[in-house]
C-alpha cells in the first residue's frame, strides 16, 4: 500500500516529540539518563536517597471494556484495568530498580450518563485483586484512595489512570551510566502464560490501543457505539474485519480476549534479575509508548541492533500481515512481541534467560549494542527487512 495508516492519522503520537520538546527545559532529575525521574529526598531531606512519583494509565483501552460491557452485558472487563492502570507504572519503576513499597493514588474519569457506578465499583475491585497479586511477589503497594470525577463533557466513556510514589536508596538506582557498546540485549516475550498469571496473555499490554481498536474491530462498533471514536477520524475509525467474539486466528482467544488481555508485570522477574545480576546490568527498558524504539532515548552514541526477535503473538501477526498496515510503524508503535528487555554483559546473559523461565516467561538474546558516531540509532530486523529508526 502506497500511504499505509500511521498512528498519527488517529490523532496519537508513538514517539511523543511535542511531549519531549514540551519538557526540554525541565530539570532531568538526578540520574539524566535513567528509565525515570529520580527526585532528591526532599520528603525527609535524605542524601542517601531519592523519591519518585509516576503517573500512567489504561488509556483507551478502557473503551474496550465499555464494549465488552454493552455487548454482554458482563461488568468484569472493567476490572482488568485496575491492572492495566497499574503496570504501566509498576514496570517503568522496575527498570531504574524500585520494587516498593509503593504509594498509590488513582484517578477515574468517566461519563456518567454511560459509565455506570457498578463499573467502577470494579475497577476498584480490580485494584484490590491486583495489590494483592503484586504482594504475592513480594512488592507491597499501600493504597491511598483516590478521586472520580464525572467529566462528561469531555470523557466519551471512561479513563482510569495511577500514580505511583516511591522512596529508594540512591545507591539502587539503575541510573543508565553503564550504558555501552557490547552489551547483550534481552528480551522477555510479551505473549503465553507467567507462573503469576491466571490465563494465556495476547501480549498487547495497553499502549498503541488507538491503533488496535480500529484496526481489529469492524464498522459495527462505529455505527452502532458512536460514542467510542472521535469524529475527526471517521474515516479511520473501526476499519478492521472482526467483532470482540469473533476467534482470532492462531490463537486459542476471542478477538475481545485478546484486546482485553491484562497487561504483564515483569517486575517479579526484574526483581529476581536484578537480586541475582544486578551489577551485570546496565539498563532495562519498558517497550511501551515507542515500542521498539524506544530504547533511543537513553545512552550516547550507541547503536542497538536487534537482529533476533521473537516471532510475534498471533495478535502482533495479524497487524503484521496486514497490508494497510506498515512493519516500520508498528515497530515504533508496539511491542511487536517482547515488552520488557535487559541490557546486560554477554556473561550474565544466559542466566538472566534462566530467570525469566524460571517465572514461565520466554527470554532470549534479541540483540546487542555498537559503538556509532553522533545520535543513537536502532537497526531491526525482522526478517523480511531491516528498518533503521533515528529520534
Amino acid at each position: 500500500m502506497s500511504n499505509p495508516i500511521r498512528y498519527e492519522d488517529r490523532g496519537a503520537s508513538a514517539d511523543k516529540a511535542e511531549v519531549h520538546k514540551a519538557i526540554a527545559g525541565e530539570h532531568p532529575g538526578l540520574f539524566p539518563g535513567a528509565f525515570c525521574k529520580v527526585l532528591p529526598d526532599t520528603l525527609t531531606g535524605d542524601p542517601d536517597h531519592c523519591v519518585l512519583i509516576h503517573a500512567d494509565g489504561a488509556g483507551t483501552k478502557a473503551i474496550l471494556a465499555y464494549l465488552h460491557w454493552k455487548e454482554t452485558g458482563d461488568l468484569s472487563a472493567f476490572r482488568g484495568l485496575a491492572q492495566d492502570s497499574l503496570v504501566m507504572n509498576i514496570d517503568d519503576l522496575a527498570c531504574v530498580g524500585v520494587f516498593g513499597p509503593l504509594l498509590l493514588s488513582n484517578t477515574i474519569g468517566r461519563n456518567a450518563k454511560l459509565i455506570p457506578g457498578d463499573a467502577i465499583a470494579e475497577i476498584i475491585a480490580g485494584y484490590r485483586d491486583c495489590i494483592a497479586m503484586f504482594a504475592a511477589q513480594g512488592i507491597v503497594i499501600e493504597s491511598g484512595g483516590g478521586e472520580t470525577a464525572d467529566l462528561g463533557d469531555t470523557v466519551r466513556t471512561l479513563v482510569v489512570d495511577s500514580t505511583l510514589v516511591a522512596r529508594a536508596p540512591r545507591k539502587q538506582i539503575l541510573s543508565g551510566d553503564k550504558l555501552k557498546a557490547g552489551l547483550a540485549i534481552v528480551g522477555l516475550y510479551s505473549g503465553g502464560r507467567a507462573s503469576y498469571e491466571s490465563a494465556e496473555n495476547s501480549g498487547l499490554g495497553s499502549n498503541g490501543y488507538t491503533m488496535l481498536r480500529h484496526e481489529f474491530l469492524s464498522s459495527h462498533y462505529k455505527t452502532a457505539y458512536p460514542e467510542v471514536f472521535a469524529p475527526e477520524i471517521t474515516a479511520l475509525a473501526y476499519t478492521g474485519r472482526y467483532r470482540m467474539g469473533d476467534a482470532l486466528p492462531g490463537s486459542n482467544m476471542t478477538v475481545g480476549q485478546a484486546l482485553l488481555s491484562p497487561t504483564r508485570t515483569y517486575a517479579p522477574i526484574l526483581k529476581a534479575v536484578l537480586e541475582n545480576a544486578g551489577n551485570a546490568v546496565a539498563a532495562v527498558f519498558h517497550n511501551t509508548g515507542g515500542g521498539q524504539a524506544k530504547c533511543l532515548r537513553f545512552g550516547r552514541g550507541i547503536a542497538y541492533i536487534k537482529d533476533n526477535l521473537f516471532d510475534p503473538p498471533p495478535a502482533f501477526r495479524l497487524l503484521r500481515d496486514n497490508p494497510a498496515m506498515s512493519a516500520r510503524e508498528l515497530y515504533r508503535t508496539l511491542n511487536m512481541g517482547h515488552r520488557m528487555e535487559i541490557l546486560c554483559e554477554p556473561s550474565v546473559a544466559e542466566a538472566v534467560i534462566a530467570v525469566s523461565k524460571s517465572f514461565q516467561v520466554e527470554a532470549r538474546i534479541v540483540g546487542r549494542t555498537e559503538a556509532t558516531q553522533g545520535a543513537n540509532r536502532l537497526l531491526l530486523s525482522d526478517g523480511k527487512a531491516t528498518y533503521t529508526y533515528e529520534l
